[in-house]
């Protein structure tokens, strides 16, 4: 490999973490808003629509034809997954239980 060649997959790899970056944090940032949505379905499909658009495109423009290019940029994107997962807050799933508990007694 050239020197040129590291740094296009090292760069590639930098923009596949962004991108993974952006779709997983707007994935977080949407889940935790569809709670309180006035029209949750509309939210989780735009929201879906342009995060898979965005790493579609970006996916396509680093690499420029090369599969190698390709492959570095999905690493990277699974790489910040992995981050992600680990770093955002797991808060979700209590913010939509209720607050107070219902008793039902036998009648």
């Amino acid at each position: 490999m050239t020197a040129t060649e590291v740094m296009m997959s090292v760069l590639s790899l930098a923009a596949g973490a962004v991108l993974g970056t952006v779709f997983f944090v707007g994935l977080w940032w949407t889940v935790r808003h569809a709670l309180t949505a006035q029209n949750p379905a509309l939210l989780i499909l735009a929201s879906m629509l342009g995060r898979t658009g965005l790493v579609i495109i970006g996916f396509y423009l680093v690499s420029g034809g090369q599969w190698q290019r390709l492959l570095f940029c999905l690493a990277g994107f699974i790489i910040a997954r992995l981050i992600l997962v680990r770093v955002l807050p797991k808060d979700v799933a209590k913010r939509a239980r209720p607050t107070s508990r219902v008793t039902h007694h036998a009648s």
